[in-house]
């Protein structure tokens, strides 16, 4: 064959690349989450880079008209997304001109190279340099025949039928929003990324009738090659979100697209910008227009629920980020990143004092400061910070459904007000049914209570939208009092999980309370060492060593641990499972009052499952604590 007749299969300019065989744009390598009618605009682009290529052109290649209808908006959307992907503007191009009411052109040099990407071709080189009359005369319809193919092939591959898209909206029920890409050229800005996913994920949560994935869940897939049926097989979910943010000084820009994951097919996409103060207001359009693509019924209150999306200081905001990003982007039970998250939700509240998302964020992070902050934090004060935080939060959003999950974990751990828990975990699941930590509380909350059926029927509910909260099967189970199915799931969670401190703990437990002592002190060790000595995990070690016998090295922590309680550090109640391990009823229950007295988190947590104070039941002393707290038998 005549070398002119042969195409080259890459396309490149800069440091991206084109590859027409595999239908991926890459950028010095490594491929860019790109498809649909933007790779096809772009091929167009690049097939006639130097040429206006006109909008009549693009939409009799691209967007037949038996499979899209709404062109303007669909073209605008696509060279959206394509300026994005390649870091251009509108105002000064680098890549993408645009000839205003006339169509596009691509302004920077192309290079055509041969069978892999950054392989040039020597006989296109050859035919340069030897025979340029004649290579200038073949050029054209060389060119025309690969557009043809390319585009063609392009479209019988990514461009569903009308008919197709209509029913592949109404059948998803169940959705994904992949983290989004960090299109600003800064890495600084990844907190700003996650943290706007985040905050799509929460307002889609809140959507009856569709299942969002958590964020915890999707985070794995960051910077994924996996193809997106894959994912979407894995998550067992309808629909994919996938998109991109670029931000600039105050502004913001969002471009998000909606694919039917077992078909690959795009669906919707759209791109919104606004200024950094209404970056609620942009969630919210974006959130608003995927429950519509999807057919998802809103009800009048969430609709008024988006349509309301406040402003917000935008310093504020991006404090809102930070503290966000630190929250749940980090293990809660490291207590650097809990306390950087206060400070930035301090900030937030500090800018905007009418933020209510950043005081439930704030009440959040004391009481995780409180159970896992190493002594930054005493109980009380974390209570009554949180309380306060929560309190406001609510005051100025009655809909915020963060606030109600967290106002169900201190009626549970500090009020002893069982009824008033379970109201305010239902009334966070009303409002985003969704919410994953909702469910998971929810799910541990009615295993202390004793409600059996109810937990394991809400960790399945759980595992629906995070399939990764692998940790939650142990801790029912620990609060049912299950021990050998603790120790099965326990022994899942550390083979997942073999860096994670509390699955050792609960292991441990599982462990002691089947009766294999050594095998629970080796699984506690684990769980102090991995901590850095979290309390709790030093106790239940002590407690180890007073049911085997070995009173010296109990001893030895006890005295650790009362040191601590004493400067308000450590709750009263660990200490005195070691006491109660040592047969020292007396000076066990005498702490146990203190810990109820301060109320301590860890009473309404363990109390009543707890096996290190399983020689106290019998004492009428501890009915009647079972009984003030409403635990009574």
């Amino acid at each position: 064959m005549p070398a002119e007749t042969q195409a080259a299969p890459v396309l490149r300019f800069d440091a991206f690349e084109l590859d027409t065989r595999a239908v991926e744009l890459r950028k010095r390598g490594i491929k860019l989450r790109l498809q649909g009618q933007p790779l096809l605009v772009l091929a167009a682009l690049l097939e006639r880079a130097g040429e206006l290529v006109s909008r009549e052109e693009l939409r009799a290649q691209i967007w037949p008209a038996d499979t899209f209808v709404d062109f303007d908006h669909s073209l605008h959307n696509a060279i959206a997304r394509l300026r994005e992907a390649l870091g251009d503007s509108a105002e000064k191009p680098r890549y993408i001109e645009t000839l205003p009411r006339r169509g596009y052109r691509f302004i920077a040099p192309v290079e055509r190279v041969g069978g892999q990407a950054g392989e040039p071709s020597p006989q296109s080189e050859q035919n340069s340099q030897q025979e340029p009359k004649k290579k200038a005369k073949s050029y054209p319809v060389l060119v025309f025949a690969l557009f043809v193919i390319v585009v063609m092939g392009l479209v019988l591959w990514l461009v569903p039928a009308a008919s197709n898209r209509t029913s592949a909206a109404s059948s998803v029920r169940s959705i994904a929003v992949l983290p989004l890409d960090n299109l600003s050229g800064d890495p600084s800005q990844d907190y700003f990324a996650d943290g706007m996913t985040d905050e799509l994920i929460t307002d889609l949560a809140k959507v009856r009738g569709l299942r969002v994935i958590s964020r915890t869940t999707v985070t794995r897939y960051k910077n994924t090659k996996k193809s997106l049926p894959e994912i979407a097989r894995e998550l067992n979910v309808d629909g994919i979100v996938e998109g991109s943010i670029v931000r600039s000084g105050q502004r913001v820009r969002i471009t998000a697209q909606l694919i039917h994951a077992s078909t690959d097919q795009h669906l919707w996409a759209e791109t919104y910008e606004r200024d950094l103060g209404d970056a609620f207001r942009l969630q919210s359009d974006v959130a608003g227009a995927i429950a519509e693509q999807v057919r998802a019924q809103l009800t009048s209150e969430q609709q008024a629920q988006f349509r309301s999306a406040r402003s917000v200081d935008p310093q504020a905001y991006d404090a809102y980020l930070k503290g966000s990003y630190y929250l749940y982007n980090s293990p809660i039970t490291v207590p650097g990143p809990l306390s950087q998250a206060k400070t930035y939700f301090e900030e937030a509240i500090r800018r905007d004092p009418n933020f209510s998302n950043a005081y439930s964020g704030l009440a959040n992070a004391y009481i995780y400061l409180s159970i896992f902050g190493q002594a930054q934090i005493s109980s009380v004060e974390s209570y009554n910070y949180a309380k306060e935080a929560d309190r406001k939060a609510l005051q100025l959003d009655p809909n915020n459904g963060e606030a109600y999950e967290v106002l169900g974990v201190m009626n549970w751990r500090s009020d002893f007000d069982w009824d008033a828990a379970d109201r305010a975990f239902n009334r966070s699941l009303a409002l985003s049914p969704s919410y994953s930590c909702a469910h998971e509380d929810r799910a541990v909350f009615l295993a202390f209570m004793g409600r059996r059926a109810e937990a394991l029927a809400e960790v399945e509910k759980s595992k629906q939208v995070d399939p990764s909260a692998t940790w939650l099967e142990s801790a029912v189970y620990f609060q049912l009092r299950d021990w050998p199915r603790l120790v099965e799931s326990g022994l899942r969670e550390t083979a997942s999980n073999p860096n994670d401190w509390p699955a050792h703990a609960r292991l441990g437990a599982g462990f002691e309370g089947t009766g294999k002592l050594p095998e629970a002190i080796a699984e506690y060790q684990k769980a102090s060492d991995l901590s850095n000595g979290d309390f709790d995990a030093v106790a239940s070690l002590g407690h180890a060593y007073a049911a085997i016998g070995n009173r010296a090295q109990a001893e030895a922590i006890l005295r650790r641990l009362e040191q601590k309680a004493k400067d308000g550090r450590a709750s009263p109640y660990l200490a005195a499972t070691i006491y109660a391990g040592l047969g020292n009823k007396d000076k066990a229950f005498q702490l146990i009052e203190q810990a109820y007295r301060e109320k301590s988190f860890d009473i309404a947590w363990i109390l009543k499952p707890d096996l290190r104070t399983d020689n106290l039941r019998s004492d009428p002393r501890f009915n009647d604590l079972l009984r003030r707290t409403g635990l009574g038998q």
